[in-house]
């Protein structure tokens, strides 16, 4: 049965979520044949009593080439059934489904309003992303396929076709999705979106002016080093700004009061706590985080929330020949849609990238010979990169008053709370980075 080469083989793909448990049982929801050899399926996987859904392109040959033998997913008889996502002569019916705002047996494809698609333009397959497959079509569009489906319109299909009707900078410009209705909810399958072919990742620029500053001469500063990344940083802040003013031009806003914003305290203490229980090393630093969440508390004027990005940082943005454009609006995969769709201060996402560039900064050093010589180094480049955002941040009209840098902080020391978490699970040699974010910075 297919149900039985499915299960064998989904455990083993990058984008599958319950890796490391057993699947108790598989079975096709949804079956739509979109062409000869080529089936979309939703299929509902159960582990441990918790059902997830995926959805999988299914192609049938019967002569395999060997270009496709690392998509097998089995065969039965004389028949190689594969994952066709990486079969571009199959996965240009995506084009063609979007182009004509095709509808079979319930799977909508659609175009986004006044677009027209190039259905000649043949994909490949991306392969760094870890929860979603993306394709990208020549050098014009990339469509991202939500593999693991939760129920509801994505965040980022949502928020990138409310900024387009507005004709936002800062953004790439979406061209059409896929959607099907899931537990009765209309439910996003694929977002594509303008390919930027000309653009610079925004980690991987930081990345270089690091190494450079690294790489010079004794006594040079991160402002004198050849690859210098401040007047990038402050560009970054002006457009991080806009994108936020769009943001809540377009998304209904509101104000957070006084006892909710005290009982966002009590939500970072409850992190904090299960963080020791699981990293105890963070219980050394509990004075730190209790009088920053102490400072949130002490808070008397209501507190402004819209629509965020949810899950900022340098691998986020792209650097264009004229300007940043900030990617990937659809939150942290792992979190539920209604958490990721809700409003929040816009401090959160430039709490984020305060901590990514402490990451670019810090994480060259893990295992690094001379690491104790550089740290001053990669301090010097943070703080002038972290100080140059903000400074495009207000430059572009983000507002950061004195009782917002309390908030921002008690943001940025949450998220470095997760990342211990998250490094003494995955990368223990990198939990000195998130902890040194509670140590004093300059003023």
């Amino acid at each position: 049965m297919i149900e039985e080469l499915l299960a064998a083989w989904i455990g083993r793909q990058r984008w599958f979520g319950g890796k490391g448990r057993p699947i108790d049982d598989l079975s096709i929801e949804s079956d739509v044949l979109l062409r000869p050899g080529l089936r979309h399926l939703i299929v509902a996987v159960w582990q441990e009593g918790a059902r997830d859904r995926y959805q999988i392109f299914l192609g049938e040959r019967h002569d395999l080439p060997d270009r496709l033998n690392h998509a097998l997913v089995g065969s039965l008889g004389d028949a190689y059934f594969y994952d066709a996502v990486h079969d571009a002569d199959a996965m240009s019916w995506l084009l063609e489904g979007m182009a004509g705002d095709e509808t079979r047996s319930g799977l909508r494809m659609r175009h986004a309003p006044g677009v027209v698609i190039d259905t000649s333009q043949r994909s490949l397959v991306l392969g760094a992303e870890q929860s979603n497959t993306s394709l990208v079509y020549g050098d014009s569009y990339i469509c991202k396929l939500f593999r693991r489906l939760v129920p509801g319109v994505n965040p980022e299909l949502e928020i990138i076709s409310a900024l387009a009707v507005r004709s936002a900078p800062n953004i790439a410009q979406p061209y059409g999705w896929i959607e099907a209705d899931v537990d009765g909810t209309d439910t996003t399958l694929a977002f594509m979106q303008e390919y930027l072919s000309n653009a610079n990742d925004g980690w991987d620029l930081a990345l270089t002016s690091v190494r450079d500053l690294y790489a010079s001469l004794p006594g040079v500063t991160a402002a004198e080093a050849g690859g210098d990344f401040a007047a990038e940083s402050v560009r970054l802040g002006v457009a991080t700004a806009r994108v936020h003013q769009e943001l809540a031009a377009a998304f209904p806003t509101d104000l957070v009061e006084i006892p909710e914003v005290k009982r966002m305290a009590e939500g970072f203490r409850r992190q904090l706590g299960r963080a020791m229980a699981e990293v105890p090393e963070l219980r050394r630093h509990v004075a730190a985080l209790e009088d920053a969440y102490h400072q949130v508390e002490l808070l008397t004027r209501e507190v402004p929330v819209q629509r965020v990005h949810g899950d900022y940082h340098l691998g986020q943005v792209m650097r264009t020949p004229t300007d940043w454009v900030v990617l990937d609006f659809e939150g942290e995969p792992g979190q539920p849609l209604a958490e990721r769709r809700a409003l929040s201060s816009p401090l959160r996402d430039v709490a984020g990238m305060l901590r990514s560039f402490d990451y670019a900064a810090r994480h060259l050093l893990a295992d690094h010979p001379q690491a104790a010589e550089l740290q001053p180094r990669a301090e010097a480049w943070a703080d002038r990169n972290r100080t140059a955002f903000l400074d495009g941040y207000r430059e572009g009209g983000g507002m950061i008053t004195v009782g917002d840098a309390a908030l921002l902080r008690a943001f940025e020391l949450s998220k470095a709370v997760y990342e211990v978490v998250y490094e003494a699970r995955n990368r223990p040699s990198w939990v000195s980075i998130p902890l040194a974010a509670f140590h004093p910075r300059p003023a």
